[in-house]
């Protein structure tokens, strides 16, 4: 019974060790990183950008108001149609309560108008049988022409009253549907300019609101490197505030220079479906196809490069799960401390530096 017993024991601690090592195995391993950079040395050439939005529209009311409810935050997404914001409408609801007993009234004018051009027709009709035998004195023929003109001009009055009621009734409905704020177009919200308490005046901008979908990375370039830069000449732009890496698109070239620093603008479009690109992050901007010769490949500490048991070089590479992988690559020359890799490893991949001790393939990693 004893000996049984010290058995489970022993199973049981060796169970729970198990169990820790296995789950000290799960815990990502802490790393050093970096992202693969082309050029000379491994810093190729390489420019400091801003994020900025693809476009901002800014959203107004049409009318003045004080603003009783603000329905959406800075950063939040809205789409097109969505309520974003309304000013008081007490005074807009009283004008178009106006408006409409001003169409009724209107109305009623009318009923009696078409009334009284009823009778002063049935006058008229009797009597001008009487005119053209020649029993009706002339005065009295004109008294029923006046009358029934003046009839016909009621009518037309009135129903003139009613078109104008009724378009100032619609002009009180706009009003009305003026006090709600709402998105012309979808997007992040930007910058809210006015809160609720506030008086909002025609045209002045509420909120803002940006289209974050493709973005674009503004860069500074020194005039006498600008000619190497095209519409469509390769980017790769890096965001280390995500430690995301993206592949920059179209280029827009500006044509006036600073006059303090002689640079020129470029805006580089970027795709941001997922939205993780935000405007004002900075980024690193690197075009590997300007550089030619040896230099234009990938730098990497010497450090990061191993040596696998057939004498092949490999390195760490980190995915978008943040899971290592090896991967075998080709090396070329050193400069200094870093070595250039010829194949294997393309820019803006993140590779590790330093803690490649304790990875395996697919191991989780922090950097």
């Amino acid at each position: 019974m004893r000996k049984s017993t010290i058995i489970l024991l022993i199973v049981s601690i060796l169970t729970a060790c198990s169990d820790k090592t296995e789950q000290k195995t799960k815990d990502p391993i802490r790393v050093d990183t970096e992202i693969a950079m082309v050029g000379a040395n491994g810093k190729g050439m390489s420019y400091v950008g801003v994020v900025e939005e693809s476009e901002a529209t800014a959203v107004s009311f049409t009318s003045m108001g004080v603003i009783k409810r603000m329905l959406v935050k800075e950063g939040q997404m809205v789409s097109r149609g969505q309520l974003l914001a309304e000013i008081d409408a007490s005074t807009s609801v009283n004008s178009v309560e106006i408006a409409k007993a001003s169409v009724n009234q209107s109305k009623d004018m009318v009923k009696q108008a078409e009334d009284a051009y009823a009778q002063a027709k049935d006058a008229y009709d009797r009597m001008k049988i009487l005119h053209d035998n020649g029993s009706l004195p002339e005065i009295k023929w004109v008294e029923v022409e006046t009358r029934i003109k003046q009839a016909e001009t009621a009518l037309s009055t009135a129903r003139t009253g009613v078109a104008s009621a009724q378009a100032t009734e619609k002009i009180a409905h706009k009003g009305v549907a003026d006090t709600r704020l709402i998105a012309p177009v979808s997007g992040v919200v930007g910058k809210r300019q006015l809160d609720v308490g506030e008086t909002a005046l025609p045209s002045q901008a509420v909120v803002s609101i940006l289209n974050i979908n493709t973005v674009k990375v503004k860069v500074s370039i020194p005039e006498t490197e600008l000619k190497n830069i095209g519409a469509n000449t390769p980017s790769v732009v890096v965001v280390e505030a995500i430690n995301k890496s993206f592949n920059g698109g179209h280029i827009e070239k500006g044509i006036q220079a600073d006059i303090t620093t002689h640079t020129y603008d470029i805006r580089i479009n970027v795709a941001n479906p997922s939205h993780l690109l935000l405007p004002g992050m900075v980024a690193s901007v690197m075009f590997p196809s300007i550089q030619s010769g040896m230099n234009a490949h990938v730098f990497a500490p010497v450090n990061a490069v191993q040596k696998q048991p057939d004498g092949s070089n490999f390195v760490w590479t980190v995915d978008e799960q943040n899971k290592a992988h090896r991967r075998v690559v080709t090396i070329g020359h050193t400069a200094g401390n870093r070595i250039a890799i010829l194949d294997g490893i393309s820019p803006g991949e993140r590779i590790i530096t330093d803690g490649h001790q304790k990875l395996s393939e697919g191991s989780k990693v922090v950097y």
